[in-house]
Protein backbone atom coordinates (compact mmCIF):
# COMPACT_ATOMS: atom_id res chain seq x y z
CA UNK A 1 0.00 0.00 0.00
CA UNK A 2 3.18 2.52 0.41
CA UNK A 3 4.17 1.77 -2.96
CA UNK A 4 0.75 1.82 -4.49
CA UNK A 5 -0.19 5.19 -2.44
CA UNK A 6 2.70 6.74 -3.80
CA UNK A 7 2.31 5.24 -7.68
CA UNK A 8 -0.98 5.84 -8.12
CA UNK A 9 -0.99 9.38 -7.32
CA UNK A 10 1.66 10.13 -9.81
CA UNK A 11 -0.08 8.16 -12.41
CA UNK A 12 -3.85 10.06 -11.32
CA UNK A 13 -1.71 13.55 -11.59
CA UNK A 14 -0.11 12.79 -15.27
CA UNK A 15 -2.75 11.08 -16.75
CA UNK A 16 -5.98 11.76 -14.83
CA UNK A 17 -8.40 10.56 -12.20
CA UNK A 18 -10.14 8.19 -14.09
CA UNK A 19 -6.90 6.47 -15.49
CA UNK A 20 -5.59 5.90 -12.04
CA UNK A 21 -9.00 4.47 -10.71
CA UNK A 22 -9.61 1.75 -13.35
CA UNK A 23 -5.70 0.07 -13.24
CA UNK A 24 -6.42 0.53 -9.51
CA UNK A 25 -9.58 -1.45 -9.37
CA UNK A 26 -8.09 -3.48 -12.04
CA UNK A 27 -4.85 -4.24 -10.54
CA UNK A 28 -6.73 -5.01 -7.02
CA UNK A 29 -9.29 -7.18 -8.43
CA UNK A 30 -7.31 -9.20 -10.33
CA UNK A 31 -4.74 -10.02 -7.73
CA UNK A 32 -7.56 -10.54 -5.16
CA UNK A 33 -9.17 -12.86 -6.86
CA UNK A 34 -6.27 -14.57 -7.85
CA UNK A 35 -4.68 -14.90 -4.30
CA UNK A 36 -7.71 -17.10 -3.78
CA UNK A 37 -5.90 -19.80 -5.96
CA UNK A 38 -2.23 -20.01 -4.35
CA UNK A 39 -0.44 -22.99 -4.27
CA UNK A 40 1.79 -22.02 -1.26
CA UNK A 41 2.01 -19.47 1.53
CA UNK A 42 4.95 -17.12 -0.65
CA UNK A 43 2.96 -17.48 -3.49
CA UNK A 44 -0.17 -16.11 -1.17
CA UNK A 45 2.27 -13.39 -0.12
CA UNK A 46 3.45 -12.34 -3.40
CA UNK A 47 -0.06 -11.61 -4.85
CA UNK A 48 -1.71 -9.98 -1.45
CA UNK A 49 1.21 -7.64 -1.83
CA UNK A 50 0.01 -6.87 -5.25
CA UNK A 51 -3.58 -6.36 -3.63
CA UNK A 52 -2.04 -3.47 -1.31
CA UNK A 53 -0.75 -1.66 -4.13
CA UNK A 54 -3.81 -1.53 -6.40
CA UNK A 55 -5.55 -0.91 -2.24
CA UNK A 56 -3.05 2.12 -2.50
CA UNK A 57 -4.80 3.72 -5.00
CA UNK A 58 -7.29 5.19 -2.17
CA UNK A 59 -6.05 8.64 -2.44
CA UNK A 60 -7.04 8.88 -6.10
CA UNK A 61 -10.70 8.06 -5.53
CA UNK A 62 -10.90 10.75 -2.32
CA UNK A 63 -9.14 13.13 -4.35
CA UNK A 64 -11.68 12.99 -7.52
CA UNK A 65 -14.48 13.29 -5.49
CA UNK A 66 -13.30 16.12 -3.77
CA UNK A 67 -13.09 17.86 -7.42
CA UNK A 68 -16.71 17.54 -7.65
CA UNK A 69 -17.79 18.79 -4.29
CA UNK A 70 -18.71 22.45 -3.88
CA UNK A 71 -16.89 24.16 -0.70
CA UNK A 72 -19.60 24.80 1.69
CA UNK A 73 -20.37 20.66 2.19
CA UNK A 74 -16.91 19.69 1.10
CA UNK A 75 -16.18 18.70 4.62
CA UNK A 76 -19.63 16.95 5.48
CA UNK A 77 -19.55 14.97 1.81
CA UNK A 78 -15.70 13.88 2.39
CA UNK A 79 -16.70 12.59 5.50
CA UNK A 80 -19.45 10.78 4.06
CA UNK A 81 -17.34 9.50 1.54
CA UNK A 82 -15.02 8.02 4.24
CA UNK A 83 -17.72 6.03 5.78
CA UNK A 84 -17.23 3.68 3.18
CA UNK A 85 -14.07 2.54 4.77
CA UNK A 86 -16.28 1.37 8.30
CA UNK A 87 -18.91 -0.37 5.75
CA UNK A 88 -15.97 -2.24 4.40
CA UNK A 89 -14.35 -3.04 7.52
CA UNK A 90 -17.48 -4.29 9.25
CA UNK A 91 -18.57 -6.11 6.20
CA UNK A 92 -15.51 -7.78 5.70
CA UNK A 93 -15.21 -9.07 8.97
CA UNK A 94 -19.13 -10.21 9.29
CA UNK A 95 -18.32 -11.91 6.11
CA UNK A 96 -15.08 -13.78 7.26
CA UNK A 97 -17.33 -14.28 10.80
CA UNK A 98 -19.35 -16.52 8.40
CA UNK A 99 -16.96 -17.82 5.66
CA UNK A 100 -13.85 -19.07 7.47
CA UNK A 101 -15.30 -21.73 9.66
CA UNK A 102 -17.37 -23.16 6.95
CA UNK A 103 -15.13 -22.52 3.27
CA UNK A 104 -11.96 -21.17 4.32
CA UNK A 105 -9.80 -18.48 3.14
CA UNK A 106 -9.88 -19.11 -0.03
CA UNK A 107 -13.17 -18.49 -0.42
CA UNK A 108 -12.83 -15.48 1.67
CA UNK A 109 -10.19 -13.68 -0.43
CA UNK A 110 -12.81 -15.11 -3.33
CA UNK A 111 -15.76 -13.14 -1.92
CA UNK A 112 -13.42 -10.07 -0.96
CA UNK A 113 -12.19 -9.69 -4.61
CA UNK A 114 -16.12 -9.21 -5.83
CA UNK A 115 -16.69 -5.24 -5.07
CA UNK A 116 -13.49 -4.82 -6.54
CA UNK A 117 -14.53 -6.37 -9.86
CA UNK A 118 -17.90 -4.37 -9.75
CA UNK A 119 -15.96 -1.51 -9.56
CA UNK A 120 -15.13 -1.47 -13.07
CA UNK A 121 -19.03 -1.40 -14.13
CA UNK A 122 -18.96 2.42 -13.26
CA UNK A 123 -15.75 2.90 -15.63
CA UNK A 124 -17.68 4.10 -18.58
CA UNK A 125 -20.34 6.10 -16.28
CA UNK A 126 -18.02 8.02 -14.12
CA UNK A 127 -16.72 11.09 -16.06
CA UNK A 128 -12.94 12.78 -15.52
CA UNK A 129 -12.56 15.69 -13.66
CA UNK A 130 -13.54 19.00 -14.97
CA UNK A 131 -11.09 21.09 -12.67
CA UNK A 132 -8.08 18.81 -13.87
CA UNK A 133 -9.33 18.73 -17.66
CA UNK A 134 -9.14 22.30 -17.22
CA UNK A 135 -5.50 22.46 -15.86
CA UNK A 136 -4.38 20.55 -18.45
CA UNK A 137 -5.74 22.94 -21.10
CA UNK A 138 -8.82 20.56 -22.02
CA UNK A 139 -11.52 22.87 -21.86
CA UNK A 140 -13.72 21.65 -23.97
CA UNK A 141 -14.03 17.91 -22.35
CA UNK A 142 -14.22 19.98 -19.14
CA UNK A 143 -17.23 21.86 -20.55
CA UNK A 144 -18.72 19.36 -21.76
CA UNK A 145 -18.61 17.39 -18.40
CA UNK A 146 -20.00 20.35 -17.00
CA UNK A 147 -22.80 20.75 -19.40
CA UNK A 148 -23.83 16.95 -18.98
CA UNK A 149 -23.41 17.65 -15.60
CA UNK A 150 -26.27 20.46 -15.97
CA UNK A 151 -28.71 18.28 -18.30
CA UNK A 152 -28.62 15.47 -15.34
CA UNK A 153 -29.63 17.90 -12.70
CA UNK A 154 -31.56 20.11 -14.28
CA UNK A 155 -29.67 23.32 -13.76
CA UNK A 156 -28.71 25.40 -16.32
CA UNK A 157 -25.42 26.94 -16.54
CA UNK A 158 -23.83 30.23 -16.52
CA UNK A 159 -23.68 32.25 -19.14
CA UNK A 160 -19.69 32.62 -20.53
CA UNK A 161 -17.40 30.54 -21.53
CA UNK A 162 -14.22 27.79 -19.78
CA UNK A 163 -11.23 29.60 -19.30
CA UNK A 164 -7.97 28.28 -17.92
CA UNK A 165 -4.23 30.00 -17.56
CA UNK A 166 -3.48 27.09 -19.19
CA UNK A 167 -2.76 26.99 -22.83
CA UNK A 168 -6.14 26.23 -24.48
CA UNK A 169 -6.62 23.49 -26.96
CA UNK A 170 -6.23 24.52 -30.64
CA UNK A 171 -9.60 22.60 -31.50
CA UNK A 172 -10.78 24.64 -28.79
CA UNK A 173 -14.38 25.75 -30.57
CA UNK A 174 -16.71 27.23 -27.71
CA UNK A 175 -18.34 30.85 -28.41
CA UNK A 176 -18.39 33.36 -25.81
CA UNK A 177 -21.81 34.63 -25.37
CA UNK A 178 -20.98 36.75 -23.18
CA UNK A 179 -17.94 38.91 -21.47
CA UNK A 180 -18.10 37.14 -18.59
CA UNK A 181 -16.75 33.65 -17.54
CA UNK A 182 -18.20 30.50 -16.43
CA UNK A 183 -15.41 28.98 -14.48
CA UNK A 184 -11.73 30.93 -14.08
CA UNK A 185 -9.23 28.78 -13.40
CA UNK A 186 -6.35 31.12 -11.93
CA UNK A 187 -5.02 33.98 -13.96
CA UNK A 188 -6.31 34.64 -17.29
CA UNK A 189 -3.07 35.26 -19.01
CA UNK A 190 -0.49 33.73 -21.50
CA UNK A 191 1.54 32.25 -18.86
CA UNK A 192 2.08 28.15 -19.08
CA UNK A 193 2.57 26.82 -15.67
CA UNK A 194 5.41 23.95 -15.78
CA UNK A 195 3.34 22.10 -13.30
CA UNK A 196 0.42 22.26 -15.04
CA UNK A 197 1.56 21.15 -18.37
CA UNK A 198 4.58 18.87 -17.81
CA UNK A 199 4.25 14.84 -16.71
CA UNK A 200 6.03 14.54 -13.03
CA UNK A 201 8.29 11.39 -12.15
CA UNK A 202 8.72 10.14 -8.88
CA UNK A 203 12.03 12.43 -7.97
CA UNK A 204 10.35 15.10 -9.64
CA UNK A 205 7.05 14.94 -7.53
CA UNK A 206 9.07 14.36 -4.14
CA UNK A 207 10.67 18.39 -5.50
CA UNK A 208 7.15 19.88 -6.40
CA UNK A 209 5.91 18.74 -2.96
CA UNK A 210 8.98 19.66 -1.11
CA UNK A 211 8.84 23.45 -3.43
CA UNK A 212 9.18 26.21 -1.04
CA UNK A 213 5.63 27.41 -0.97
CA UNK A 214 4.91 23.58 -0.02
CA UNK A 215 7.47 22.16 1.90
CA UNK A 216 5.78 23.37 5.48
CA UNK A 217 2.55 22.19 4.94
CA UNK A 218 4.12 18.96 3.17
CA UNK A 219 6.45 18.01 6.25
CA UNK A 220 3.70 19.23 8.71
CA UNK A 221 1.19 16.53 7.02
CA UNK A 222 3.75 13.64 6.94
CA UNK A 223 4.17 13.83 10.51
CA UNK A 224 0.28 14.00 11.11
CA UNK A 225 -0.13 11.02 8.76
CA UNK A 226 3.10 9.25 10.27
CA UNK A 227 1.05 9.71 13.90
CA UNK A 228 -2.27 8.74 13.21
CA UNK A 229 -1.54 5.70 11.07
CA UNK A 230 0.96 4.57 14.33
CA UNK A 231 -1.66 5.47 16.40
CA UNK A 232 -4.97 3.65 15.01
CA UNK A 233 -2.86 0.57 13.49
CA UNK A 234 -1.46 0.42 17.10
CA UNK A 235 -4.89 0.79 19.29
CA UNK A 236 -6.10 -1.76 17.28
CA UNK A 237 -3.85 -4.18 17.35
CA UNK A 238 -3.50 -3.55 21.32
CA UNK A 239 -7.19 -3.66 22.03
CA UNK A 240 -7.20 -7.25 22.69
CA UNK A 241 -3.55 -7.21 24.77
CA UNK A 242 -4.56 -4.78 26.96
CA UNK A 243 -8.02 -5.76 27.66
CA UNK A 244 -6.49 -8.30 30.36
CA UNK A 245 -7.00 -6.41 33.81
CA UNK A 246 -3.96 -7.73 34.67
CA UNK A 247 -1.41 -6.80 32.12
CA UNK A 248 -0.03 -10.31 32.19
CA UNK A 249 2.27 -10.94 29.26
CA UNK A 250 1.26 -13.57 27.11
CA UNK A 251 3.13 -16.49 25.22
CA UNK A 252 3.41 -17.01 21.46
CA UNK A 253 1.58 -20.14 21.81
CA UNK A 254 -1.07 -18.57 23.30
CA UNK A 255 -1.27 -15.68 20.90
CA UNK A 256 -1.24 -18.26 18.41
CA UNK A 257 -4.60 -20.24 19.58
CA UNK A 258 -6.62 -17.02 20.39
CA UNK A 259 -5.68 -16.15 16.93
CA UNK A 260 -7.43 -19.23 15.93
CA UNK A 261 -10.56 -18.76 17.71
CA UNK A 262 -13.38 -17.90 15.78
CA UNK A 263 -14.29 -14.94 18.21
CA UNK A 264 -11.33 -13.09 16.33
CA UNK A 265 -13.86 -12.30 13.47
CA UNK A 266 -16.56 -10.95 16.09
CA UNK A 267 -14.31 -9.39 18.01
CA UNK A 268 -13.11 -7.13 15.02
CA UNK A 269 -16.62 -7.00 13.98
CA UNK A 270 -17.70 -5.50 17.10
CA UNK A 271 -14.73 -3.28 17.85
CA UNK A 272 -15.03 -1.56 14.04
CA UNK A 273 -18.04 -0.25 15.66
CA UNK A 274 -15.93 1.90 17.31
CA UNK A 275 -15.40 4.40 14.60
CA UNK A 276 -19.26 4.89 13.98
CA UNK A 277 -19.35 7.69 16.87
CA UNK A 278 -16.03 9.48 15.47
CA UNK A 279 -17.64 9.06 11.90
CA UNK A 280 -20.18 11.56 13.25
CA UNK A 281 -18.44 13.38 15.35
CA UNK A 282 -16.27 14.37 12.17
CA UNK A 283 -18.99 15.13 10.29
CA UNK A 284 -20.68 17.11 12.59
CA UNK A 285 -17.44 19.43 13.41
CA UNK A 286 -15.65 19.01 9.79
CA UNK A 287 -17.45 22.45 8.81
CA UNK A 288 -18.43 24.27 11.57
CA UNK A 289 -15.44 24.50 13.75
CA UNK A 290 -12.80 24.01 11.10
CA UNK A 291 -10.26 21.09 9.96
CA UNK A 292 -7.14 22.06 12.08
CA UNK A 293 -9.09 22.23 15.01
CA UNK A 294 -11.35 19.19 14.78
CA UNK A 295 -8.02 17.41 14.05
CA UNK A 296 -6.10 18.84 16.92
CA UNK A 297 -8.98 18.05 19.22
CA UNK A 298 -9.37 14.28 18.46
CA UNK A 299 -5.94 14.18 18.75
CA UNK A 300 -5.74 15.61 21.97
CA UNK A 301 -8.41 13.82 23.10
CA UNK A 302 -6.74 10.52 22.34
CA UNK A 303 -4.06 11.30 24.45
CA UNK A 304 -6.57 11.64 27.28
CA UNK A 305 -8.04 8.64 27.10
CA UNK A 306 -4.99 6.53 26.48
CA UNK A 307 -2.79 8.58 29.31
CA UNK A 308 -4.49 6.21 31.98
CA UNK A 309 -3.87 2.92 30.48
CA UNK A 310 -0.45 3.50 31.68
CA UNK A 311 -1.38 2.03 34.88
CA UNK A 312 -3.10 -1.06 35.26
CA UNK A 313 -7.04 -0.36 35.14
CA UNK A 314 -10.25 -2.90 35.84
CA UNK A 315 -11.30 -4.74 32.19
CA UNK A 316 -14.46 -2.43 31.86
CA UNK A 317 -12.26 0.95 32.52
CA UNK A 318 -9.71 -0.05 29.96
CA UNK A 319 -12.18 -1.00 27.36
CA UNK A 320 -13.78 2.03 27.66
CA UNK A 321 -10.75 3.81 27.70
CA UNK A 322 -9.69 1.94 24.40
CA UNK A 323 -13.14 2.39 22.96
CA UNK A 324 -12.82 6.26 22.98
CA UNK A 325 -8.97 6.00 21.85
CA UNK A 326 -10.15 4.17 18.61
CA UNK A 327 -12.86 6.68 18.17
CA UNK A 328 -11.34 10.12 18.71
CA UNK A 329 -8.19 8.39 16.10
CA UNK A 330 -10.49 7.07 13.54
CA UNK A 331 -12.11 10.72 13.69
CA UNK A 332 -9.04 12.08 13.54
CA UNK A 333 -8.07 10.54 10.20
CA UNK A 334 -11.36 10.88 8.73
CA UNK A 335 -10.59 14.36 8.75
CA UNK A 336 -6.79 14.53 7.85
CA UNK A 337 -7.86 12.55 4.73
CA UNK A 338 -10.60 15.65 4.08
CA UNK A 339 -8.02 18.04 4.72
CA UNK A 340 -5.00 16.26 3.01
CA UNK A 341 -6.62 16.79 -0.51
CA UNK A 342 -7.84 20.33 0.21
CA UNK A 343 -4.45 21.68 1.15
CA UNK A 344 -2.71 20.72 -2.69
CA UNK A 345 -3.45 22.22 -5.51
CA UNK A 346 -5.14 20.08 -8.75
CA UNK A 347 -1.28 20.09 -10.13
CA UNK A 348 -0.04 17.68 -7.33
CA UNK A 349 -2.85 17.08 -5.44
CA UNK A 350 -3.09 12.89 -5.98
CA UNK A 351 0.67 13.28 -5.57
CA UNK A 352 0.79 14.93 -2.52
CA UNK A 353 -2.04 12.95 -0.64
CA UNK A 354 -0.27 9.78 -1.96
CA UNK A 355 2.81 10.36 -0.75
CA UNK A 356 1.31 11.63 2.46
CA UNK A 357 -0.45 8.09 2.97
CA UNK A 358 3.03 6.40 2.21
CA UNK A 359 4.35 8.15 5.20
CA UNK A 360 1.29 6.89 6.89
CA UNK A 361 2.17 2.86 6.11
CA UNK A 362 5.86 3.71 7.18
CA UNK A 363 3.83 4.50 10.62
CA UNK A 364 1.46 1.31 10.37
CA UNK A 365 4.43 -0.85 9.55
CA UNK A 366 6.52 0.28 12.33
CA UNK A 367 4.22 0.17 14.94
CA UNK A 368 3.31 -3.95 15.30
CA UNK A 369 6.97 -4.06 15.17
CA UNK A 370 8.05 -1.50 17.64
CA UNK A 371 4.67 -0.67 20.31
CA UNK A 372 3.31 -4.55 19.83
CA UNK A 373 6.78 -6.01 20.50
CA UNK A 374 7.19 -3.91 23.78
CA UNK A 375 4.20 -5.30 25.12
CA UNK A 376 4.69 -8.41 24.13
CA UNK A 377 7.87 -8.19 26.10
CA UNK A 378 6.39 -6.94 28.84
CA UNK A 379 7.17 -3.24 28.26
CA UNK A 380 3.69 -2.03 28.10
CA UNK A 381 4.20 1.06 29.89
CA UNK A 382 7.10 1.79 27.63
CA UNK A 383 5.12 1.19 24.70
CA UNK A 384 2.01 3.38 25.81
CA UNK A 385 4.25 6.36 26.42
CA UNK A 386 5.59 5.68 22.96
CA UNK A 387 1.71 5.79 21.50
CA UNK A 388 1.63 9.13 24.13
CA UNK A 389 3.93 10.81 22.51
CA UNK A 390 3.57 10.54 18.74
CA UNK A 391 0.05 11.21 19.15
CA UNK A 392 0.87 14.27 21.06
CA UNK A 393 3.53 15.50 18.74
CA UNK A 394 0.55 15.15 15.61
CA UNK A 395 -1.78 16.96 17.41
CA UNK A 396 0.69 19.99 18.04
CA UNK A 397 1.89 19.59 13.99
CA UNK A 398 -1.67 19.94 13.45
CA UNK A 399 -1.89 23.36 15.03
CA UNK A 400 1.17 24.67 12.70
CA UNK A 401 -0.22 23.86 9.64
CA UNK A 402 -0.36 27.16 7.41
CA UNK A 403 -4.00 26.76 5.95
CA UNK A 404 -7.39 26.45 7.45
CA UNK A 405 -9.57 25.16 4.07
CA UNK A 406 -12.29 24.74 5.36
CA UNK A 407 -14.76 27.21 2.91
CA UNK A 408 -12.03 27.88 0.47
CA UNK A 409 -11.94 27.41 -3.03
CA UNK A 410 -9.25 24.63 -4.53
CA UNK A 411 -6.39 25.70 -6.06
CA UNK A 412 -5.12 24.31 -9.25
CA UNK A 413 -1.39 25.18 -9.55
CA UNK A 414 1.27 25.55 -7.08
CA UNK A 415 1.98 29.47 -7.75
CA UNK A 416 -1.69 30.24 -6.76
CA UNK A 417 -0.27 29.39 -3.64
CA UNK A 418 0.72 32.05 -1.44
Amino acid sequence: MLLGAYSWGIVSDNYGRRMGFLFTALVTSIAGLLSSFSPNYITLVIIRFLVGVGLGGGPVLASWFLEFVPAPSRGTWMVIFQCFWTVGTIFEASIAWVIMPRLGWRWLLALSSVPSFLLLLFYNFVPESPRYLCMRGKTTDAMNILVNMAEMNKKTLPSGILVSDNKMELDENSVPSENTHLITIGKTDAIIDDDMDSKIGGISALYRLLSPKLITSTLLLWIVFFGNSFAYYGIVLLTSKLSDNDRRCVSDDLLSMQSENDNLYRDVFITSFAEVPGLILSAIAVDRVGRKLSMSSMLFASCIFIFPLIFIQSELLTTILLFGARLFISGSFVVVYVYAPEMYPTSVRTTGVGTASSVGRIGGIICPLVAVALVQSCHQIIALVLFEFIIFISGVAVTFFPLETNGRSLNDSVRELK
